[in-house]
């Protein structure tokens, strides 16, 4: 079925719609971040129109500074937006499993494989690396619970490196604004068949107890980080 003439229109003007609602929480969690986008976009727009003087190509370079502008802007912007919804949700019960959700790659994310009444859980992510445990909590509370799903795993693993990570703002622990780049940094020791059995295998495991009530944040919409590099 081929799409409607305005289908596109509506498309932009959606997305325009998005944009606008995003600048305006962006506003007003970083003040300073929209004088920033602008200023990095017209210091580009600047550089590249002198350039085109320079060499004397000013009727190229103007629509290409524009471009080059633009592109600077959304990027600054993207990166600002994404720390601002990682700065909303830090401290949240469950803020690390909607940023888990949100990793583009080959991964799996199990939430709150494991858990307690003080809504402290642990989040199985499958991926390129192996198992990777995450945890939400004190630290004082996860040790144990990271300490019994790793148990838990080790069998059904087999072989398989089982990584753990403690979320959080106390000594040790990582800070949620950096887990994705943190997870993306661990050794690929699996292949993409590898990863799919593997997986397989834990999904069968039943889980070591319900996923604790509370706040989890499951429809939280988080910016897509980069890509993890493959071999």
């Amino acid at each position: 079925m081929s799409k409607k003439p305005t289908d596109g229109a509506q498309e932009r003007v959606g997305r325009f719609k998005q944009i606008r609602m995003v600048a305006g929480l962006l506003k007003q969690a970083d003040p300073k971040a929209l004088p920033i986008v602008f200023g990095a976009a017209l210091a580009t727009l600047v550089a590249v129109i002198l350039i085109g003087l320079l060499i004397d190509q000013l009727w190229f370079f103007i629509p290409l500074g524009v471009l080059a502008a633009f592109a600077v802007g959304m990027i600054i912007f993207g990166q600002r937006a994404q720390k601002a919804q990682y700065k909303m949700i830090a401290g949240q019960p469950g803020a690390a499993a909607a940023i888990l959700k949100n990793m583009r790659g080959n991964w799996s994310v199990t939430e709150a494989v494991a858990g307690n009444r003080n809504l402290d859980m642990v989040h199985r992510v499958v991926g390129r690396p192996g198992v990777v445990l995450v945890s939400e909590g004190p630290r004082n509370r996860v040790g144990q619970l990271l300490g019994a799903e790793k148990k838990r795993l080790s069998r059904a693993a087999q072989q398989v490196p089982i990584y753990d990570v403690q979320v959080g703002d106390e000594e040790g622990q990582i800070p949620v604004d950096r887990l994705q780049r943190h997870l993306m940094k661990l050794p690929r020791n699996l292949t993409k068949g590898q990863v799919a059995e593997l997986n397989d295998r834990l999904q069968a495991l039943p889980r070591a107890m319900p996923m604790p009530k509370g706040p989890v944040p499951r429809g939280a919409r988080m910016p897509k980080g980069p890509k993890p590099k493959t071999r």
